[in-house]
């Protein structure tokens, strides 16, 4: 019980005593001022004296990391398997930041204000996004969005009204902000989009609420999205280049060492030294954590199989064999070029290039995934 609840039940108890005839005395100026004095000073003495015993207000209170939380959640038997998984992504994503999950500014369709609605509409009729962002001048000059509506169902509109005519306000969020505090700024702002910006000022990409949603969710697909990868692929495999590491991971069962990177086709880039052309190959040695595995990999290449401007496409993800698993040279009949086999236009081209042990995580059957995935939960962050 603290110093002024004690002082007050004893006021009350002093009432009681009085006699009922005997009238009150209010107590003056004087008497208020120090009996203020008097319980301030009681307070801060009685908890100096807790605080010195360890018996604080927060004593008792064990603190837990989050994985002992995690383990609390996992080993929960009143919670269902998709209750545990939600939590578990959420403490997940309570340690993402907003640019691992935004789509890179290269990937953005960006309407300039100077299109009149005619133009745009040509444009937006290809695409199956929702929302633009506009710039005026360069893509980091981003001054709104436009919204599918605007563009093409408002029939009142003059058809040589520009776009920088329609815009709307756009949200912008830095790049290094947590996705649980921007999925609730949005969310109150009642924004759909929002621009990411670099710690230079410039444009690094845009986030959509979608995208952040699918962070604590899972993807979500509609009927413009491609039919959903299996989770474990396994190898071989083919890869999009854009595909983060912890998804990189989870299709393919490898764990690639973390840099000054954030998708596949940035480690091929850091690995290789060099902007990459098709069929550089990356080899990965590493160590299975299964010990008793019969035929274990030497390691894991990573193949360019394509490429978008100067960014890897598409990766091809494959074992590596050890010196006992590859075929005996003298066993394979050679071939000269143009006998029977084409000589490889690549051949001059390929260059190969090897980093440090990484390690595999439970890899599934060989399985070929037709329709690569990009960074992200799942698809690219685009316009929604």
């Amino acid at each position: 019980m603290s110093t002024i609840s004690v002082m007050r039940e004893a006021a009350r108890t002093g009432l009681r005593r009085r006699a009922r005839g005997r009238p009150r005395r209010d107590p003056g100026p004087l008497a208020r001022a120090v009996a203020r004095v008097l319980v301030r000073t009681a307070d801060g003495a009685s908890r100096l004296v807790t605080d010195l015993l360890g018996a604080g207000p927060a004593a008792g209170r064990e603190r837990i990391s989050e994985a002992e939380l995690r383990d609390l959640v996992a080993a929960n038997t009143v919670l269902d398997p998709d209750e545990r998984r939600i939590i578990d992504e959420v403490l997940v994503a309570g340690a993402s930041l907003v640019r691992k999950v935004m789509m890179p500014r290269t990937e953005v369709v960006f309407l300039p204000a100077r299109l009149t609605i005619a133009e745009a509409a040509r444009l937006v009729r290809a695409e199956t996004h929702t929302r633009y962002p506009v710039t005026d001048g360069t893509h980091d000059d981003v001054v709104g969005f436009v919204h599918l509506r605007d563009v093409l169902l408002r029939p009142d509109v003059d058809p040589c009204v520009t776009v920088g005519e329609l815009i709307r306000e756009v949200k912008r969020l830095p790049g290094s902000k947590r996705v649980l505090p921007a999925l609730t700024e949005m969310r109150r702002e009642g924004q759909h989009l929002a621009v990411v910006v670099d710690e230079y000022g410039g444009t690094a990409g845009i986030v959509t609420l979608e995208n952040l949603i699918e962070e604590l969710i899972g993807e979500i697909h509609d009927e413009y999205d491609a039919a959903p990868d299996p989770v474990h692929a396994g190898l071989p495999t083919v890869v999009d280049g854009r595909l983060n590491l912890s998804d990189f991971a989870e299709r393919t069962g490898v764990v690639l060492p973390a840099g000054p990177y954030e998708t596949v086709g940035g480690f091929v880039m850091a690995a290789l030294g060099r902007l990459p052309v098709t069929g550089d190959e990356v080899s990965v040695p590493g160590e299975p954590v299964d010990v008793d595995e019969p035929d274990p990999p030497a390691g894991w290449s990573l193949r360019v199989v394509a490429l978008d401007g100067r960014r890897v496409a598409r990766l091809a993800v494959s074992a590596a064999r050890t010196a006992e698993q590859r075929p005996d040279p003298a066993a394979v009949p050679s071939r000269q070029p143009g006998v029977g086999q084409p000589r490889d236009p690549l051949a001059g081209q390929r260059r190969r290039a090897s980093v440090g042990p990484t390690r595999r995580v439970d890899a599934g059957k060989p399985h070929e995934v037709n329709t690569p995935t990009p960074a992200g939960r799942g698809r690219p962050a685009g316009p929604s």
